[in-house]
Formats: structure tokens, C-alpha cells, sequence
């Protein structure tokens, strides 16, 4: 199966190129052409080989919750001219990301397994067990690392640094909690539960504005919900659907991208097996099987259709 780790284009009108842990970023003046290659990260590690269809699977349920929250914020997006890829606004990117939590699961659990009960300046109750559904849902926000580990930081750290306004980060938490909100209800509509997401946000013309993926499960974690119940009650794991079973998989391998270590051998079976549980996200996901697209360089593919968009939009 073919995979796409990197491009190199050069368009007429290009003004600028970015390449993040998995996408590849092309600038026209206001507008970014954002590629969603097959590079797959784990603990702010870019892991060695590409996953086939990895990029066009959250490109595209990125692309549905992007469309069916758009009600609730507005978001970047202006198109989508490749599975691949998504056209959008150019903003000034706020250096925080917003965590929300409903369940006490992942890194969360993590802390509050070590004796941690103040979680980015959040009390958590005493008595959770692992997965348990939280009170309310909670924002644990992070830095934004361009190098390295993203960092769990406080409300008021953020506000006492002047990272973002004390007004704006309202806003922010609003929003969030807004996303959440109709993320869960999205999810239960497919039979699973929004345990945890993160959302990212920027600013044009004094406009906040949602960006990047939404509800992906790179970016979320979800639960299955039939059974859920009758699982916490038996203390057994939770059935989930997300990028957890990479890291997993590599926790078990020796390796939670701390220095010295090294990432695992990812065989063509690994890679054949991430890439099949993928597939399986996104039909769950969108509630509908993953299109089969034609046998062409899937390179070519997406140059060939960014160049029509281009050409479209007159840029």
C-alpha cells in the first residue's frame, strides 16, 4: 500500500512552506494549503515509517466535525480539494491548546495514579478509578511546543505569562467547552463515548477562529459506549477507539519518547496493522466505509488537485 511521509511541491504564487510532526503547510499570503501526509507522531516523537491512509482518514473526519460545528465556532476552513488536504484562513496561532476531559483517562489518569489531585490548576476528587466519568468536563490546557513536549500548564500560568489575555482565554474555555459538548453528542449519535479532545485556536482581524483537526482520534480519545458501564463496574479497560494502541504499543516496546530511548522496529506487519485500525476509526467515525481510491501517486494526486484549486481560486 502506498504512503505519502513528505512533499516538496513548489507552487506558482507559494509564499511560504511549514512542515509540522504530520502535516506539510503551504503559504499564499492569507491562505495556508494544509497536506495531511501519513507521518504519525506519538508522544511528540515522529515515529520512522508513514502509515497508508493514516493522512486522508483524519483529514476527512477532521473535515466532518470541522462542517457540523461550524454553527457553534467559526473555523478556519474555506476547502477541501484533496482527501488529503484542507485549504483554509492563515491565522496568528494562540500558544496554548485546550484539553478537555470528560473521563479520567490517558495522561490524566496517569498523574492521578502517581497521588496527583491538582491537574492544571484543576482539583480532582478523591476515589476515581481509572476511565471513570469526571463530575464535569475539565480544561487541562497545554503549551504548544515547536520543539519537544507539549506541557501541561495552569488557567493562571497562562494568564500570569501573558500568553493569552485573561479576556480571550475565556473565550477560549467557552469555546471549548462548547466543542465538547457537541463533540459528545456527535459521538453518542455513532455509539461511542468523547473521552478527551484537544482544540486549537487562532486569530484573524480580531476573530477567534477553530483550527486545525477536530474530534480526530489523533487528536481525541473515544470509549465505546455499549458496555461501558458494565466494564467500569468490572474494573476491566475500557474498549476505546483512538491513537492509543500506538502508544501502547510502543509503551510495551520500551519506548514513551524519553531521552535515550528508541523507537521499536516498526515492521511491515506494524505498519499494516496501525494502517488496517485506521480504516476500522474511520468507518466507526463517519459511519461509513473508507472510499477505495484509484491506483495513481497519490503524490501526484494531491499536486495535480491543489494546482486545479489554485487555479480555481485565483490566488
Amino acid at each position: 500500500m502506498q504512503a505519502i511521509k513528505e512533499t516538496n511541491f513548489q507552487f506558482k504564487g507559494q509564499t511560504g512552506f511549514y512542515r509540522g510532526k504530520v502535516r506539510d503547510v503551504y503559504y499564499f499570503g492569507d491562505t495556508m494549503v494544509m497536506v495531511a501526509t501519513d507521518r504519525i507522531s506519538a508522544f511528540d516523537v515522529v515515529l520512522p515509517r508513514a502509515i497508508p491512509d493514516k493522512g486522508r482518514v483524519l483529514n476527512q473526519i477532521a473535515a466532518l466535525h470541522l462542517k457540523a460545528t461550524a454553527g457553534d465556532v467559526p473555523n478556519w476552513v474555506q476547502a477541501m480539494p484533496d482527501p488529503n488536504v484542507t485549504v483554509g484562513i492563515r491565522c496568528e496561532t494562540y500558544p496554548v491548546e485546550m484539553v478537555v476531559r470528560g473521563y479520567l483517562a490517558g495522561h490524566a489518569w496517569r498523574e492521578y495514579k502517581s497521588g496527583k489531585r491538582l491537574l492544571c490548576g484543576v482539583q480532582l476528587p478523591e476515589g476515581l478509578r481509572e476511565n471513570d466519568k469526571l463530575p464535569n468536563p475539565i480544561i487541562t490546557p497545554t503549551t504548544k511546543a515547536k520543539v519537544g513536549h507539549d506541557e501541561d500548564i495552569s488557567r493562571e500560568e497562562i494568564i500570569r505569562r501573558q500568553l493569552v489575555s485573561e479576556e480571550e482565554y475565556t473565550r477560549l474555555e467557552t469555546y471549548a467547552l462548547k466543542l465538547f459538548q457537541r463533540g459528545t453528542e456527535l459521538a453518542a449519535a455513532r455509539g461511542l463515548i468523547l473521552v478527551d479532545t484537544k482544540y486549537e485556536f487562532g486569530k484573524r482581524d480580531k476573530t477567534i477562529l477553530l483550527i486545525d483537526e477536530v474530534h480526530t482520534p489523533d487528536s481525541s480519545r473515544y470509549f465505546y459506549l455499549d458496555g461501558y458501564e458494565q466494564r467500569q463496574q468490572k474494573g476491566e479497560p475500557q474498549k476505546q477507539l483512538s491513537k492509543e494502541f500506538v502508544r501502547q504499543w510502543l509503551i510495551e516496546n520500551g519506548f514513551q519518547g524519553k531521552d535515550g530511548q528508541q523507537v521499536p522496529e516498526m515492521t511491515d506487519q506494524v505498519v499494516e496493522g496501525i494502517s488496517a485500525r485506521y480504516r476500522e476509526l474511520y468507518e466507526v467515525v463517519a459511519g461509513q466505509p473508507l472510499e477505495t481510491m484509484p491506483k495513481e501517486s497519490i503524490e501526484d494526486r494531491i499536486r495535480k488537485n491543489i494546482e486545479q484549486w489554485l487555479s480555481s481560486a485565483q490566488l
